[in-house]
């Protein structure tokens, strides 16, 4: 059966989709030895060949099992799968037993918290797509004592330097002394920097940041450099809400359909 390009790669545990169509654009794709760049572009595993950077992913598509961790991030980690400067990377922490896997979304360098990785490019995809409103929590400690008027300036949405304005956000005061805030916030979206950067815009930088739940994932037994599995369970009730995102979505385009015949 014909698929897109980009969801191949991403369901092969190359990258994620978004990604994917980065190294079609880029030319670092080939179908039965063509160079494909055209975004959409389906093909059919079972009959075609394809190769992302050269390597055929076909084995791949039909030996790949299906991983899902959940990482406590250190500070000083980056991230990603790899870097040319030579930072230490969340992978490093995982064993090679569990393969190729790719962080899902992003923590800062100096960020820590949950984390989660996979091989599962289409999971990557609802994650990190702030439609599927899957709430990032996160708790933050910051220099000074903000007002209750900068705070609600957080939560209704903040215009950033680069002009980007955030969406509202949830934020709860968890404590405070003469130097210090402890606030928790919730986020559906995920820019980068996004916290620290809030925070910038209102003068108080932040001297701590923790990332303690993904939808409803949260495990306070795990230290930071710990990892584990996700229980078949947790990924259900992941694939559940995607499903259920995804027959709305539907049935929204069919009403939209259904009113534009009628005008």
């Amino acid at each position: 059966m014909e698929e897109r390009l980009q969801k191949l790669i991403a369901a092969a545990g190359l990258a994620s989709r978004r990604h994917a169509e980065e190294m079609i654009s880029a030319g670092e794709v080939t179908v039965n030895g063509e160079v494909v760049t055209e975004l959409g572009t389906k093909a059919d595993p079972e009959r075609d060949h394809i190769k992302v950077r050269g390597r055929l992913i076909n084995p791949l598509l039909k030996s790949r099992e299906k991983v899902y961790v959940l990482l406590n991030k250190p500070r000083g980690t980056l991230s990603s799968v790899s870097d040319p400067e030579g930072r230490p990377l969340v992978t490093d922490l995982l064993p090679a037993s569990l393969g190729r896997v790719h962080p899902v979304g992003r923590l800062d360098f100096n960020t820590e918290g949950l984390l989660l990785l996979t091989n599962d490019g289409e999971f990557t995809n609802f994650i990190t797509s702030a439609r599927n409103h899957v709430r990032k929590v996160y708790e933050v400690k910051v220099k000074g004592v903000p007002t209750d008027t900068a705070i609600n300036r957080l939560r209704r949405g903040i215009e950033l330097e680069d002009g980007v304005r955030t969406a509202p956000a949830e934020i709860k005061k968890l404590d405070e002394t003469d130097t210090n805030s402890w606030f928790e916030i919730t986020l559906r979206e995920g820019r980068n920097q996004q916290i620290r950067r809030m925070f910038d815009s209102i003068g108080h930088s932040v001297l701590k940041l923790r990332r303690t739940r993904i939808g409803f994932l949260r495990d306070e037994r795990l230290k930071p450099n710990e990892w584990r599995l996700l229980t078949p369970s947790e990924v259900s009730r992941f694939v559940s809400k995607k499903q259920k995102n995804s027959q709305t979505s539907k049935a929204k385009a069919r009403g939209a359909g259904h009113g534009s015949r009628q005008n």
